[in-house]
């Protein structure tokens, strides 16, 4: 397992792309605590974000799973790119002879998609406790460790959206088609749900089918945090609206991602197996 994920990290570090977006990801991941600093003036009003209690705990949590998982898109093209780079190298080849398997090679893959949604979660996991115990107003360590699901919520819409692209580097075999093929998923999702709610079921009844939706399971892990912040609260009360939403993360959740993930590692492999290299 070590020597899979070995070969699979040497790859990525010589690959000087590869190693600039692996890199720009996790400073965009630090750089999550620059939104400390953002202070502005309107008029007699000092507004300071950081105060608005976005790094209050447990609230932490569920904030910066969610800002920090719209940058998953720079490791979706490093996990492409090193599909599309293995053909076009001939790497994946070269492995075959060397006596790699084609199971052990797709194990290598998923292995690298599990370490990086590892390693982001633990990432994360420090930079919002380092951010919390200095900016919380509530350091009490039942608060600190409470809501802790939006975690492993994290790690887990990651690992099915590399698993998402995983395939769609192997069915594509070219990066920027492969990326393509991914916008035009997502937009085919919201179609779907468009047709299904305007032709053949309400719309109540749509929404429900969404939810099984591969991309759109992977969002509704966590869902948006800002609704929860005092100030939306607060307008929200003002202008007669309901701000009182659901924002916990269901085992069912899980299950549904979990499912679109085994079966985009099933397809990349039997996708795999079955092309003559």
């Amino acid at each position: 397992m070590l020597r899979l994920l070995q070969i699979e990290f040497i790859k990525l570090w010589n690959n000087r792309a590869s190693k600039v977006l692996i890199i720009s990801y996790f400073v965009l991941l630090t750089s999550i605590a620059l939104i400390a600093a953002i202070k502005f003036d309107i008029g007699p009003v000092q507004f300071h974000l950081a105060d608005q209690g976005i790094f209050n705990f447990p609230y932490i949590w569920h904030f910066n799973t969610f800002v920090t998982a719209l940058f998953k898109l720079f490791l979706a093209i490093v996990i492409v790119s090193m599909m599309s780079n293995e053909y076009s190298n001939k790497t994946i080849k070269q492995n075959l002879i060397d006596g790699l398997s084609k199971r052990e090679f797709i194990f290598s893959k998923v292995l690298t998609v599990i370490s990086f949604a590892l390693i982001s979660t633990i990432f994360v996991f420090v930079v919002s406790m380092i951010l919390g115990l200095v900016y919380s107003d509530y350091n009490e360590v039942s608060i600190i460790f409470s809501d802790m699901e939006f975690l492993p919520a994290f790690f887990f819409k990651l690992v099915g959206f590399f698993s998402f692209c995983l395939f769609l580097g192997i069915l594509v075999k070219r990066s920027a088609f492969a990326l393509g093929f991914l916008i035009l998923w997502t937009i085919l999702e919201q179609v779907v749900f468009g047709l299904l709610g305007w032709k053949v079921m309400s719309w109540e009844a749509a929404k429900a089918v969404k939810r099984f939706f591969p991309l759109e399971s992977m969002s509704n892990l966590i869902k948006e945090p800002f609704t929860r912040l005092s100030a939306v609260q607060n307008i929200g009360q003002q202008i007669g609206e309901n701000m009182k939403f659901d924002y916990h993360v269901y085992w069912y959740e899980f299950l549904i991602v979990m499912i679109w993930t085994a079966v985009f590692i099933y397809l990349s492999y039997a996708l795999l197996k079955k092309r003559d290299l």
